[in-house]
Formats: structure tokens, C-alpha cells, sequence
């Protein structure tokens, strides 16, 4: 990692950010959600740094959110703590949630079924404590979660209340369908229905004699532009929102005046024959999520709207005109081009 470094003497590929866009993003996040009176859980997957955390966090190191156990391990060594590990409960790892439930003040689990709970109920945890959990709920997005609607979705919650050793401490929803919104109006659509979905289920455990302490739904778009639903949930978990990509910006979720990264490459080819230019940026340094379906090919390059990222190999990019020929004078050898990635989660994993 570099600070204060001229962009000119860096060597390429390189992965930048824009600390004051970064710092801004927190900062209208948290703004957001303070008027609303609703907790922030940040994502850290996003960054994965302590650097980025402390921002979010206002150095509280309290209340985020990870992906993986390496992330929750790696937080929990840098001395934060109400860690949630938002990933229903791998069977294989129930020993090393175990192990940061007990080692933490507050680590919390995800589960969406009744194997996964009786997992916990065979590993209780040591000095009294109790599994942290919270029901996953899918409302629409078609990856994880029991469906609200189920019977046995509401069996499940009550059999958590009713298993010793474990605690439910809420519900929790990713509206990841909001990822094929296009603009605010189908953004908030798609929040508000997944809003109204848990706290329409909190209202049904509550009549069902079931206490569920809280409620958590969150994407970056959603929680981007919030609808006024939401101030009745008790937390939300984005994390893009700090870096924002070009597919946030597709999507309706920002503005590129928003986007904290680029990623630099230069120019290492000249191909008149078939009318193109060669980077050294190959899809190691940016993926290939998008398909190559924007119109500018795989990511966007900045400045030049002209241009078009058509074919990535592992360390070569190659970039055509979208229409008519390239003025190859523009674009020297050695001469740097400033890339807005497709979805940056895939590049700084």
C-alpha cells in the first residue's frame, strides 16, 4: 500500500483509491442512517483493510460485517468485536465460530435451516454464553434464506427461541436483486418490498409469542436511496457504497463523481492492423463479471468514452474504438489510462 506517491512512478496494474471520495461515501452513508435513527453494520468484504474499517466504524471497531472466516479472524486480531459472519453456517466451520463466539463479546451466525441450528445445539459454546443467531430470510433475491412465507420458516424461528445455548437475535434479508435495478424508482422498489417483507414477518414472530430483537436488510443500491420504510428496521449492512464501481453507476446507485477507484494501466501496444491498443491490465486486475455487455466493453475507461475494453487475457487488455479508427497519437507507449472497474468486490478480492 502507498500514500503520497506520484501515479506516474507506480507500477502497473494498479489498484487506487481516492481517500477523500472514500471518507465522503462513509460519511453521507452514516448521515443517512443517523436521520433515519437506524444502526450501520458496514461490509468489510469490500476492503478488507483495518484502514477502510476504522473510517466506517469512526474507529469504534464495533458493529461490521465479513464474509468469510479469514476477514472475521483478521478483525478480531486488529481488536474489533460484534462481528457478523454473514454467511449461512458451513458445517465444517461450526468448531472455528465456536471459537470466535467464545473469544468475542458478540460474534454472530447466520442460519436459514434446521441442520444448521442442531449443529449448534451439539457444539455449546463454553463460560455460559450463547450462539448469536440470526434467521435468514429470502425475499426475492433467490440465493440464501428461508422464505418468509413458508410454515416452516416460522417453525424454524420458534425451534431457535426454543434450543438452549442459542439466542435469536434477528432477521436479516439481502435484497441482492436490487443489482438488476436500472434507476432510483426500480432501486426503491425493490427496498421497499424486501423492507416491508421482514418487518412483515418480525410482526408475525411478535404474534406468534417469538422475540425478535431486530431486523436487518441491506445492498448497496438499497441502502443508496432508502425509502422511508426502512427507518422501522433496526440496522442495515452495505458495503460497496464506500468504493462504488461501474456497476453501481449502471445501476442507478451513484454518480462516477462517486466512484473512490480506478484501476491504472498503461499502454503497452500499438496495433494498427486490427485497429487496437494492448494494456497491461488483463482480467487478474479487473475480472470479467460484467461480459464485456457494457458499451464500453468490460469496465469503463475514464475520459474516453470513445473507447471500448473488448478481450482480456490474464495480463493483457485490449481496447478498441466504438466506432471509426483510433488516433494512435493519443495514446503513446507508456501513457496511462485511468479504468472505473465493472464490480470492484471482484477485483480487490
Amino acid at each position: 500500500m502507498s500514500f503520497g506517491q506520484s501515479l506516474t512512478t507506480l507500477h502497473t496494474p494498479v489498484f487506487t483509491v481516492d481517500l477523500q471520495t472514500f471518507k465522503r461515501n462513509v460519511s453521507q452513508m452514516n448521515q443517512r442512517f443517523k436521520a433515519m435513527g437506524v444502526k450501520l453494520r458496514p461490509h468489510m468484504k469490500t476492503h478488507k483493510t483495518v484502514q477502510g474499517a476504522d473510517i466506517m466504524t469512526g474507529r469504534t471497531r464495533r458493529c461490521i460485517e465479513v464474509s468469510t472466516l479469514a476477514e472475521a479472524h483478521f478483525y478480531a486480531d486488529a481488536g474489533y468485536d460484534d462481528i457478523l459472519y454473514a454467511y449461512p453456517l458451513p458445517f465444517d466451520k461450526v468448531e472455528d465460530c465456536a471459537a470466535l463466539s467464545e473469544r468475542l463479546e458478540m460474534f454472530h451466525v447466520l442460519i436459514d435451516s434446521q441442520a444448521a441450528l442442531e449443529e449448534l445445539s451439539k457444539r455449546r459454546l463454553k463460560a455460559d454464553k450463547s450462539w448469536l443467531v440470526w434467521l435468514k430470510v429470502d425475499c426475492g433475491n433467490g440465493r440464501a434464506g428461508v422464505r418468509s412465507e413458508d410454515p416452516e420458516s416460522m417453525e424454524l424461528a420458534k425451534n431457535i427461541t426454543r434450543t438452549e445455548g442459542v439466542e435469536l437475535v434477528g432477521v436479516y434479508a439481502h435484497c441482492g436483486n436490487n443489482y438488476y435495478s436500472k434507476g432510483v424508482q426500480e432501486i426503491q422498489a425493490v427496498a421497499k418490498a424486501t423492507t416491508n417483507a421482514i418487518l412483515d414477518f418480525v410482526d408475525r414472530l411478535k404474534e406468534a409469542g417469538v422475540k425478535c430483537p431486530n431486523s436487518s436488510i441491506g445492498s448497496t443500491p438499497s441502502c443508496s436511496h432508502p425509502v422511508a420504510e426502512m427507518a422501522k428496521l433496526t440496522e442495515v449492512h452495505p458495503g460497496n457504497y464506500v468504493f462504488y464501481d461501474a456497476q453501481q453507476m449502471g445501476i442507478g446507485s451513484c454518480t462516477m463523481e462517486d466512484v473512490a477507484v480506478r484501476v491504472l494501466t498503461r499502454v503497452v501496444g500499438h496495433y494498427p492492423h486490427r485497429n487496437e491498443l494492448l494494456i497491461d491490465c488483463g482480467w487478474t486486475a479487473l475480472s470479467l463479471h460484467s461480459l464485456g455487455k457494457l458499451p464500453t466493453g468490460y469496465a469503463v475507461i475514464e475520459g474516453h468514452p470513445d473507447l471500448k475494453l473488448t478481450a482480456m487475457s490474464q495480463e493483457h487488455g485490449h481496447i478498441q474504438p466504438v466506432s471509426g479508427e483510433i488516433d494512435f497519437k493519443r495514446f503513446p507507449l507508456g501513457s496511462i489510462l485511468f479504468i472505473i472497474p465493472y464490480h470492484v468486490r471482484c477485483r480487490k478480492a
